[in-house]
């Protein structure tokens, strides 16, 4: 298939959620039934409700009132530290007490593989993946956090039996560039760059060439710059590296030494204050800048959903995979929609939207192949009618 980069204006994304009943954009055939009752999208009231993500506000007094939440907010993403409840940002739960509540109201997603495959009966699942701690490890380097042999041909086969999209925070090159399978939905830089797969169901344009999402593409220029600016501001503190995704910037300090963060969030902040229009958000030891755009991986998870033909479709169930800040907003839009399911991938209990849990990679990859064997056996016992 030829591609080719089509700038969708920036007011799509307000089109895409007003438009009803869009013509599919890459259609599956959904489901046939007669309206089966939706999936709760979670587990009634058991769950922990998540606050609101703060923007880190770099005006306010100069920037100085608001330093010692940056530092806060970054330790809060270490595991060692165990509270930021004042900040809304996924506070850790500890004590025995509080572990068993929290695993009650977000039980493993494999102990629980019977109840998610039941209200799956009669739909599509629809699966979305985000990718470094859900398909591979958390690793120092960034750029070597590579998904194992099996972990791949574990998520091939899902793409076998159910539409397939890996949600990253990364650039779409790169995290296509780890998992190198072309029949997947792609939506990289959190969503705001999102092409179809290779091979498979796409929107033509009328030369027959397939179209990207890229709702921020008018902030390139400007994510460019910010990128080479803060390569420039941070070279002074070791360990600390700019990751430049595209359509938003990470600034990755897991290999900084703790007692340099603040410097490290001074020379941020020094370089953010000159840009309104961008955002801070912190994230497993790392510090994504994105535009401020009504954009995020809940959203990109909608617009794919309306890509494929589920927009009003009560015979669907998405199911969404993730283990950072980011995914929250996934996990929130599929709880207030009251279908499909969010697993968070996390060993320390925290404040989420998920439904399930799971503890790691590993687990994630047992949860794939479980269900790919629940799909192949059910298809089987459907020949043998």
């Amino acid at each position: 298939m030829t591609n080719q980069n089509v700038v969708v204006p920036d007011s799509m994304e307000i089109a895409v959620a007003a438009v009803a009943n869009p013509a599919p954009m890459f259609p599956y055939l959904p489901p046939k039934g007669g309206g089966a009752a939706t999936a709760g999208g979670g587990r009634g009231g058991f769950g922990i409700r998540r606050k609101c993500l703060p923007q880190l506000d770099l005006a306010e007094n100069g920037g100085s009132g608001r330093i010692n939440v940056w530092i806060e907010t970054m330790e809060a993403s270490s595991p060692k530290h165990k509270s930021a409840a004042t900040l809304g940002v996924s506070a850790s739960i500890t004590g025995p007490h509080e572990h068993s509540t929290w695993m009650l109201s977000h039980p493993s997603a494999l102990s629980m593989f019977d109840e998610i495959t039941k209200a799956s009966i009669g739909k599509q699942v629809v699966m979305f993946l985000d990718y470094d701690g859900t398909l591979s490890p958390i690793v120092d380097d960034p750029d070597r956090a590579f998904m194992s042999d099996a972990m791949r041909d574990a998520v091939r086969d899902v793409a076998r039996y159910f539409p397939t999209a890996i949600v990253s925070g990364r650039c779409r090159n790169k995290v296509y560039s780890f998992v190198r399978l072309a029949e997947l939905y792609y939506a990289g830089s959190h969503g705001m760059d999102i092409k179809v797969p290779a091979k498979g169901p796409s929107l033509k344009k009328p030369n027959g060439k397939a179209v990207l999402f890229q709702p921020a593409s008018k902030f390139l220029p400007m994510i460019d710059k910010v990128y080479r600016t803060l390569l420039e501001a941070t070279k002074s503190t070791p360990g600390a590296k700019v990751e430049n995704n595209k359509f938003c910037v990470s600034v990755h300090f897991r290999c900084v030494d703790e007692k340099r963060w603040r410097a490290l969030a001074d020379r941020v902040k020094s370089v953010l204050k000159e840009y309104p229009k961008l955002r801070l958000t912190p994230g497993r030891k790392v510090l994504e800048i994105r535009p401020i755009i009504k954009w995020d991986k809940g959203r990109a998870m909608e617009f794919l959903l309306k890509s494929l033909g589920f927009a009003d479709c009560k015979d669907v169930l998405p199911v969404y995979i993730g283990d950072d800040l980011t995914d929250e907003d996934a996990f929130k839009v599929l709880r207030n929609r009251g279908q499909g399911f969010g697993i968070l991938v996390s060993k320390i209990p925290k404040e989420t939207s998920a439904s399930y849990s799971l503890q790691e990679p590993s687990e994630v990859m047992d949860f794939l192949q479980r269900l790919v064997e629940w799909k192949r056996l059910t298809l089987k016992s459907c020949t043998m009618v």
